[in-house]
Order: structure tokens, then sequence, then C-alpha cells
């Protein structure tokens, strides 16, 4: 006769047998159980400083692997502290699972131990969120939940387990087992006369432009995306960055987006981040296509651009680019000169960039550690770079290349997330660099990481640009109120790297140009979580434009 199991027996066995032997996680009371019974299943489970951190590291692990990063954190003001991250998440489209302990059944509505409207709190910044009701079937809904964070548009989702279902025993043969087909999403593809359809109308465009979404922001994203512009003749970008087109990865593609005569949005909301395609972001003629795998994108595509879009589809990312592929096989299609003019002009950068230096004493200008990190970034494929935050970070993501494998704190324009970021992405490859670049106030938000990386034996480079200042809020300050009306912004020229080196980790401060690479140097050569705080002038982000 088989041992009844736990309800917590039951989701580690589940997330055992789809694959999940990684498990970013803080303990507390509602989840002891799950501890518990991780001792039977085995799961690596990395234990951080604070719930919002665990979030970010599976959020890290969903988009470097593609297959969901999972968060398990205890109930009440734990969950609240996880929620939080979760928009991070949604607006970078990366599958995870967020795990949330819950108070008692039979407490809800009496005032229970923390008790909390968890479902509610998560669901604005979630694809889905609802809570178990039952032992029996505790793993069909961590199936679930699985399923909907890979499935259609990735994202995160959250599901709330109350302690007396962790606790509850069911009979091996009364639980609902989850076969693979019920946590293993079912693409959508796109037709071949819908195909069709789309590439007639990239071949009737003189300037058309592929927008994709944040979800190709990794390896096989971007290698498709290179497919797409070889095959098809037209310029391809990936849209991730809540400054939309003053994105300052992608160059002047203001100016690029304003020439197109016809975009396709491959997977790619017409959101804020597109100025909603209305002129004078782009030509008031500029035609749509809309290829999303939300029916309800397309419905406010439609609504947004009246008979500017010329035609609509649900249809998964990549199975839907994988089809335009296959059929623009053998086929003439896009202008091949707009494409590398497109290309030049996102790719360009000023020349007096590389003579940008530093007008006060033991200060930096951002350009002078962005052109000294360059070859450290550079000189290995498999990099893996973070950049998180305001002015600084921008500098950052305008000079260093353009990796595979980039992050950016995306769409939900919220900061912070790098650090935890860094550690997931080294637990993930134990071998590939890995840096993060971030400013002074972002380093705040989990500079207490740097002790789970020490702890977990996490090596990476944090690059701080320090000028004791929220300086974006600054700058939109000045912007929007005038220089007299700027305050409340001011941090302290902080030494991060002491901190850093009493958490056990390797610190370098940085105060002049030439003391950079070899702080670099000795960062990477100490085999440690490193930072390396360089102390820069309050610059604001660079602005590309060509006309």
């Amino acid at each position: 006769m088989s041992k009844p199991l736990r309800g917590a027996d039951i989701v580690m066995r589940v997330l055992q047998r789809a694959g999940h032997e990684r498990i970013f996680t803080l303990s507390g009371n509602h989840i002891m159980s799950l501890f518990d019974a991780a001792l039977e299943t085995r799961p690596d489970l990395v234990h951080t400083r604070t719930e919002a951190a665990a979030v970010h590291m599976a959020d890290a692990w969903g988009r470097l692997n593609g297959t969901p990063g999972i968060a398990m954190v205890t109930g009440g003001p734990g969950h609240a502290n996880a929620a939080a991250a979760l928009i991070t998440a949604l607006g970078q489209e990366s599958p995870l699972v967020l795990l949330s302990g819950h108070t008692e059944t039979s407490q809800l509505g009496r005032g229970g131990f923390q008790e909390l409207r968890q479902v509610e709190m998560a669901a604005p910044a979630a694809k889905g969120s609802w809570m178990a009701e039952r032992a029996e079937t505790i793993g069909m809904e961590v199936a679930r939940a699985l399923k909907l964070a890979t499935s259609g548009r990735p994202g995160p989702v959250h599901l709330s387990l109350p302690s007396d279902l962790l606790d509850a025993t069911v009979a091996d043969n009364q639980v609902l087992w989850p076969e693979p087909a019920d946590w293993q999403p079912e693409p959508v593809g796109l037709a071949d006369a819908a195909a069709d359809a789309v590439l007639a109308l990239l071949a009737e465009a003189k300037r058309p432009l592929v927008i994709a979404g944040p979800q190709l922001a990794n390896p096989t994203g971007r290698a498709l995306l290179a497919r797409i512009e070889t095959v098809l003749g037209a310029p391809t970008c990936i849209s991730e960055s809540p400054r939309g087109l003053a994105d300052a990865t992608l160059g002047a593609f203001a100016d690029v987006a304003r020439r197109a005569d016809l975009v396709l949005l491959l997977g790619k909301a017409l959101d804020f981040t597109l100025k909603f395609g209305a002129p004078p972001a782009f030509d008031p003629a500029c035609r749509f296509i809309s290829l999303d795998p939300e029916g309800l994108w397309l419905d406010r595509a439609a609504r947004e651009l009246g008979d500017r879009l010329v035609f609509g589809c649900v249809a998964d990312t990549r199975p839907a680019a994988e089809a335009l592929l296959r059929r623009a096989a053998g086929k003439a299609i896009g202008t091949p000169s707009w494409r590398d003019e497109a290309r030049a002009w996102m790719d360009d950068r000023p020349e007096d960039w590389a003579s940008l230096r530093s007008k006060a004493a033991g200060k930096l200008h951002p350009a002078e550690v962005f052109r000294a990190l360059r070859p450290f970034v550079a000189r290995d494929p498999e990099t893996i770079l973070i950049c998180d935050g305001g002015e600084f970070a921008q500098w950052g993501q305008s000079m260093l290349p353009l990796l595979p494998r980039r992050m950016i704190n995306g769409v939900g324009g919220s900061i912070g997330s790098s650090l935890p970021m860094a550690l997931a992405a080294r637990v993930a490859d134990r071998r590939a660099p890995v840096f993060a670049v971030l400013g002074d106030g972002t380093f705040g938000f989990h500079m207490s990481e740097f002790e789970t990386a020490v702890r977990r034996g996490l090596p990476f480079v944090a690059v701080v640009g320090t000028d004791a200042r929220w300086n974006a809020e600054h700058n939109l300050q000045i912007r929007d109120y005038g220089a007299d009306r700027a305050h409340g912004c001011e941090l302290l020229p902080a030494r991060y790297d002491l901190v850093v080196a009493a958490l056990g980790g390797h610190g370098e401060l940085v105060e002049h140009p030439d003391q950079l690479v070899p702080a670099f140097e000795r960062a990477l050569a100490s085999g440690k979580p490193a930072c390396v705080n360089v102390m820069t002038e309050s610059i604001a982000a660079p602005t590309l434009r060509r006309t």
C-alpha cells in the first residue's frame, strides 16, 4: 500500500516531473512543508535575501532559458514583496511561476495568520492569478500555471497554495497527476494563406519595418530576427525599452520609424513605447500589420489605427516568424537598399563619443566607462550582460555591443532587478562572463543579494555608476519644471565597493580613467562577486537623432 502524500509532496513531484530542478526562494511559515518535501525531490533551492529578488531571478531564468523560472515564497508580506517584482517580468514577456504560501482555507475571512487577498494583489501584474482549492488537484494547478506562463505571449503566473492544503494527506490513487501535455504549451501557428498575405504587403512596401516584442530578446529570438532581416529585406528590431522610440540601444530608431511606410508588429503590442502608432512618431500614411498571440491586442490595434491596420491575425510569435520565412523562400521581397540604410541608422553612433571625457575632477563621463568596458564584454560571445536603471545604464545600452544574451529592466520601466538577475545568470551558466551595469540608485534595491552570491559562489562583475543622484528623475524635473525646481533626488557618493567587500565579495573604487581597465581585470580575476564602483558625472542619457 502506497504511503499517503501531502499536498506539498505533490507540488514538488510535479515540478520535478516537469523538469524544474531549480527554485528561487525565501523560506517562511506558510511554505515550510514545501521545504520539507524538497528533501525527497532534491531541487536546488537558491535561497535569497528578499522575495522580490527571488522573482527577479526566476524572471532572468525564464528569459535565458525560455522555460518558466520558479519562485517560491511565503504568504502575506512575503507574497506582497514578491508581487511587486512581477511587473518587470510581465512587461518583458518573461515566463515564470510564482508559488506563494497562503493562509489556511479554514481561516479565510476570520483574520487568519498573514491573511491577505493575494490573488487580487498579483492579478494586475500576471497573466493569471488564482488559489489552489483541493489537495487532490493541486498538481494539476501547478501544471496549469506552467503551461499558461509559456503559452501565447509568455509572462508571469501566480498560484497561491494554502498551508492546510500543503499539509493535507491524499492517497496516491486519489491524486490527479498531470501529464506532459498539461504543462507544455500548444503553439498557435500562422496559416500559409495568412503568411502569403503578409508577404504580399511587405513586397508592395518601399520602406517596411519589422518590430518584434520583448519575448524575442534572447539568443534564439535575435537569430530569428536576423534571418527575417536577410530573407524579407526589411530592417528588424526589438522594442523592449520603456523609452520606446528613444531606446539608446536602437540609435536613430525614431527617424527610421518615422520614414517607414509599412510596419509589421511581430508579437509586439501597439502600446506607449510605439506612441500607439500615431503621428508624428509614424507617418500618417504608414500602414500596419499585427501578428499577435492575443486577440485583445489585435482589437486594441484596430481601435488605435482604424483602416491603417491592413492585416491582423492571432498567431504565436515564433511560429508566425518561421511561417513567413518558409513561405518567402525563393521570393524577392523587400528593398535591400532601405534595409541597409535603416540598419546603418540604428547602428551608427556619434564620432565625438570616442573623445568624450569628464570635466569634473575625480569623476568620469559614462562614455569613458563604457569605452573601457566594451572589450571585456565583447571578447566572449557567450557573455551575459544586464543593463538596469536610468541615465548611466542608457549609455551602456548605447555603447556596449548588443549581445545575444543581454537583458534590460524592460518595458515595465522598474529598476533594481539587475543584481538578482546577475546571480540567476551565473546559476544558469557557470562559465560565461556575467556583467551588470547599473546606477547607484539602482544598486540600493538589492545590494544584500551580494551575500547570496558569496554564499552560493556566484561570481559576476557589477559596474556601478555613482553620481550621487536619482539622475533620470533629476533630468525629468529640469525638463518639465526648470533647473531651479530640481530637488529631492540627492544621494551620497557612497562606497558601495566597501559594502560588497564587507559581504565577502571583491570591491574596486575608480576615480580616474586610467584605473578602469586594471579594476575590471582584478574584478574578473578575483573569482568573487565583484563591484567596480565608478565615481561619475551626472550626465543625461544620450539622444540619437539623424533628422
